[in-house]
């Protein structure tokens, strides 16, 4: 993926690169001390997530929008990441909560490299595989990926997983009532004794201050994922919910809840997620069933994603200029599952969006698996891949759909089944590649897939007919060479070419 330029925001915190390696402290050489320190001041909601700040006097590592009172400023040391501050000996804001912070959408190469590798590791990659197949699957070496993750973050990717899990286990122990086993396993610990010591090592606690700290609360899987504001929250709610899947997804007020299935460590966990937006605070608030309560880390990645918290609307707005000014917050939404992105985009090619929805309805209902969620108003999971490619195209065009398009289906679930991996964290090139050798899909296919599975920033549905109409254009060339003006945010720029147009598209 060629070099990009990095957004503004960003070069207001950040130096060039200098020569060699940048570690512990070492790190700050990225960071331009005199811009954190003006956004640590004002409490610029803008950098949020992009660096964190290390107090000598009391060896606490703080997000720049902590509210406790400001530090002096020969104090502060300046950190790419949390897990650069751990590695320099600070331990986390007990007020602030450095886990709460939002992440980042990276533009130029090496930082989508990092972004990709943060994404895997944050959903529990590691847990059971190597660095090796991290780096394989994002589609660089093993050393690269160490390289670039040391000069854009300050640690290794080992360090910055550690970090993760210790930070998951810090929310867990503070949001919920689960027990501490089941805390240490979610957060991918082997072992309670093993998830002790690090605290003690790192935070200079024992994790029962925590839950002594933490007082009569929801004894619900409840979580805050924060966000860069703005974010249209109402836009991004209606968008899913006019394409909500009968049986399997629903908006509920202001709420929209969805059933899911996770496979991890050799187990299937099933269960529901309602997202809704945390009164005021720059966060969304979820909520997890019971039975996703070993699979936290891989559930609330999920949601991030869907409701693309990552993103810096200001990034975007600089780059898109007028066509994001009457919905500076929008977001590319997401899919909770890269296949479902995939029998989206077949099944949507030339039909309306009710009427896509209309027959992915059926599809759920004739193969889903059936879900105990109470009285929530889901009551299947999406059907897998797996079954999909058992189920055969004959049957599945029996439900409505062209037998052209049911094989289509049932070649993309094959090749998942055979390892097209379609998750954020991927080669997208090569994803993309491999997606338009499948028969029945072209590039408004494995475009769309790339932007609401992959999370692809990029993506671009240039043959598309909403974003025809809203820039009164037919000719393809002419299309492609008007949207060279949106990169990388040119998945931002269909989003908002649908909502200016006011037709709903796929």
């Amino acid at each position: 993926m060629p070099a990009i330029a990095r957004g503004h925001t960003e070069d207001q915190v950040r130096k060039r690169p200098v020569a060699g390696r940048a570690s512990g402290d070492n790190a700050r050489m990225l960071l331009d001390p005199d811009a954190c320190w003006r956004a640590l001041s004002t409490h610029d909601a803008r950098f949020d997530g992009r660096f964190y700040v290390g107090v000598r006097s009391t060896r606490v590592y703080c997000r720049p929008v902590c509210r406790v009172r400001a530090p002096k400023r020969d104090n502060c040391r300046f950190y790419p990441s949390a897990a650069a501050a751990e590695a320099a000996g600070f331990r986390p804001c007990l007020r602030c909560r450095p886990e709460l912070a939002p992440g980042f959408a990276a533009i130029d190469a090496s930082a989508r490299i990092v972004q990709a590798a943060v994404t895997l590791i944050e959903s529990g990659f590691l847990e059971s595989q190597s660095l090796e197949a991290l780096a394989l699957r994002i589609g660089v070496t093993s050393r690269h990926l160490r390289r670039v993750f040391d000069a854009e973050l300050g640690v290794s990717p080992i360090d910055y997983a550690q970090t993760a899990r210790l930070l998951l286990a810090k929310r867990l122990l503070s949001d919920t009532s689960l027990p501490v086993v089941d805390v240490a396993f979610a957060s991918g610990f082997a072992s309670v004794r093993r998830m002790n010591a690090l605290f003690r090592d790192r935070y200079r606690m024992p994790p029962s201050r925590l839950r002594l700290q933490r007082g009569r609360r929801d004894d619900g899987l409840r979580f805050m994922l924060g966000y860069r504001p703005p974010y249209d929250w109402d836009r991004v709610l209606a968008f899913l919910a006019f394409r909500a899947i009968a049986g399997v997804e629903a908006r509920e007020g202001d709420r929209f809840i969805r059933a899911i299935a996770i496979a991890h460590r050799g187990a299937r966990h099933a269960g529901w997620i309602a997202i809704g937006h945390a009164r005021r605070r720059a966060a969304l608030d979820v909520t997890l069933s019971p039975s996703l309560s070993r699979v936290v880390p891989q559930a609330l990645a999920r949601v991030r994603h869907v409701f693309d918290l990552a993103c810096d609307p200001h990034d975007v707005a600089a780059v898109l200029g007028p066509l994001a000014a009457a919905h500076p917050g929008l977001r590319v939404p997401g899919v909770f599952e890269g296949f479902e992105a995939g029998v989206r985009a077949i099944v949507g090619q030339q039909i309306s969006v009710r009427g896509m929805v209309t027959l992915l309805g059926r599809v759920a209902a004739r193969f889903g698996e059936p879900l105990d969620a109470g009285d929530t108003p889901v009551e299947r999971t999406f059907p897998a891949a797996e079954t999909l490619a058992e189920a055969g195209a004959s049957d599945i065009a029996s439900l409505g759909l062209p037998l052209a398009r049911a094989r289509s289906i049932v070649a993309l679930a094959r090749a998942v089944g055979d390892g097209l991996v379609l998750a954020p964290g991927v080669d997208v090139e090569a994803t993309i590649d491999r997606l338009l050798a499948l028969p029945g899909i072209g590039p408004w296919t494995a475009h769309y897939i790339a932007m609401r599975g992959l999370g692809w920033p990029d993506a671009f549905l240039a043959t598309d007919l909403g974003v025809r109409k809203a820039l009164n254009e037919t000719a393809t060339a002419r299309i492609v060479a008007h949207a060279e003006r949106w990169r990388p945010w040119r998945a931002y720029a269909v989003v908002h070419l649908w909502h200016s147009n006011l037709r709903e598209t796929t």
